[in-house]
């Protein structure tokens, strides 16, 4: 077994159960990384420099394949059902050992990486993956390590990808070949049968999602986040699709990340060192700044090019409508270094309301922020998991439910706490449809999303006349710097105002329905903020 590249003396893979890999390669570059992926076949050059792969038969998460270990630590601790489902000890084990046997004789990739940026929660994260541009993405996705700090790297939590292994569903306990299995006894994240990248990605967030709150009593959070220029830090949640990524990167404001962080006394900060942002329809004139980040270094998954070109034409979905690149963060110019802000100012809650119905940004009162919090509502955007190939209503508790191993009420107290202690404004901004559901509507314009965050954030906001919703209760500004006043006001875009109101209260019950597995929980200010149905329209 050949081991190549920067390592700390004492590491080695055998540790781990590898004991005739080909070679093993510590470390490498990420132009390294690319030139194998190249010359495996893997990859072709585009004509900004980045390198583009497919992933395989997977292009999104396989949310029903993600299973955590039950065992002494979780047994009484994890939030089980649908989303976190079991899978035993002993299974876990003779899957490793197979997983470990299959990576004999092959070339491995290692990387050693941390996750928090904030060094009082830093996680070391060592990474083996059968494929370069595997390596490549959690170089780009996890912060780096100084040289000097490899040399004595020593991880907490170990992640093996082996996409080319399948598993037997028959004898492994898997649902089917593919898998993602998180065991918080033995600190391994083992993911098999998938090539799709996210998998490591939200793999890591989900041990932080565990570890964080429950062991060191830090609001884990699926958001973006960014810093003004009055060092003001504003939080964006939300869900894939739902623009945290966009709209976190602002050129007037330094960006802390894009999708992780977490909230501890005094500050927020990015879990990650990278950016994973959605593709489809990208362009230079509506998000320069992911745009210009597309360059050497950066990995694009699953797009299509210009016939007979280099050129990478980001409206081909014939792939997928989850085309992804990733890059480090430090393709952003105007990024906060560190990655840590102070308590945030405004939160934001992004939702894609395919409906149609619900005003374009409001103001929640804390009841309110609670209610949609642990509601986490949009519509599933097509492409984001595997087989959504039309956007799907989806309610997401704490906008990411997927990723959280404890109950969501824990996460949402902790947030309510902090929500009340720092008086912090909370918006509700639908990044979806105007005029009309999905296929009679449009999508509301980027630009006018971006003007109403931009007078939240200025204060511009603060002293407008404002009215309530009276459906869903929060209250929305009459105007807007830069925003047509008509679009504010979502009835106002109908052609037909009998055909909002059955939306609308279509929305609304779906609401209520789903909360109504949290109500044990809440408590009667929060569900005091449940929509009410309105009269119809004559």
């Amino acid at each position: 077994m050949n081991e190549t590249g920067n390592r700390s003396a004492n590491a080695s893979v055998s540790q781990m159960g590898i004991n005739d890999a080909a070679n093993v390669y510590w470390n490498l570059t990420p132009e390294d990384l690319a030139k194998r992926s190249i010359e495996m076949g893997d990859a072709v050059v585009t004509d900004t420099g980045a390198i583009a792969i497919d992933t395989g038969k997977f292009t999104g998460r396989s949310p029903k394949d993600r299973f955590i270990v039950e065992d002494d630590i979780t047994r009484n601790s994890v939030w089980w059902g649908d989303i976190n489902i079991k899978f035993a000890p002993e299974k876990f084990d003779l899957l490793y050992d197979k997983v470990t046997a299959y990576l004999n004789g092959k070339d491995i990739y290692v990387r050693d990486s941390y996750v928090c940026a904030n060094p009082n929660y830093r996680l070391n994260v060592r990474s083996v993956t059968e494929l370069p541009w595997q390596s490549l993405f959690t170089y780009n996705m996890f912060l780096r390590p100084e040289e000097t700090e490899l040399e004595n790297f020593n991880p907490d939590w170990t992640l093996i990808a082996a996409s080319g292994f399948k598993a037997d569903p028959a004898t492994d306990g898997t649902r089917q070949e593919n898998f993602a299995i998180i065991n918080f006894t033995k600190k391994v994240i083992l993911i098999g049968g998938t090539g799709y990248t996210g998998e490591i990605k939200k793999g890591i967030f989900s041990v932080l999602n565990y570890i964080l709150p429950h062991d060191w009593n830090v609001l884990s959070m699926h958001c973006s986040a960014n810093i003004g220029k009055e060092d003001d830090t504003a939080v964006f949640f939300g869900l894939s699709g739902t623009g945290k990524t966009t709209l976190s990167a602002d050129p007037d404001r330094r960006l802390i990340g894009d999708d992780e962080h977490g909230w501890a006394k005094g500050t927020v900060f990015n879990f990650e060192g990278g950016c994973y942002a959605k593709c489809i329809d990208l362009s230079e004139e509506k998000e320069p700044q992911i745009f210009s980040a597309i360059r050497e270094g950066a990995l694009l998954e699953n797009i299509g090019f210009f016939e007979g070109t280099k050129t990478v034409n980001y409206a081909d979905v014939s792939r997928t409508e989850n085309t992804r690149v990733s890059y480090p963060i430090y393709h952003i110019d105007n990024i906060a270094n560190p990655s840590i802000g102070s308590t945030p100012t405004n939160i934001f809650f992004l939702t894609c309301d395919a409906f149609g119905v619900l005003p374009p940004i409001s103001k929640l009162t804390t009841a309110q922020a609670m209610y949609h919090f642990i509601s986490g509502y949009t519509a599933k955007v097509a492409g984001t998991e595997e087989g959504v190939t039309e956007p799907q209503i989806t309610f997401s508790a704490c906008f990411g439910a997927p990723f959280l191993p404890l109950h969501p009420t824990k996460y949402a107290e902790m947030l309510g706490e902090k929500i009340r202690e720092h008086k912090v404004r909370v918006w509700l901004v639908n990044t979806g449809w105007s005029g009309g559901s999905y296929r009679v509507g449009e999508r509301i314009s980027l630009k006018y999303t971006r003007a109403m965050i931009t007078a939240a954030l200025n204060g511009d906001l603060d002293n407008v006349e404002y009215e309530q919703d009276g459906i869903f209760g929060m209250v929305k500004p009459k105007s807007c710097p830069g925003v047509p006043s008509e679009i504010l006001k979502p009835k106002n875009t109908w052609a037909d105002p009998i055909a909002f109101d059955i939306k609308a209260n279509e929305l609304a019950q779906s609401f209520i329905d789903n909360f109504a597995k949290f109500e044990e929980y809440a408590n009667e200010e929060t569900m005091q903020a449940a929509p009410k149905a309105a009269p119809m329209s004559v």
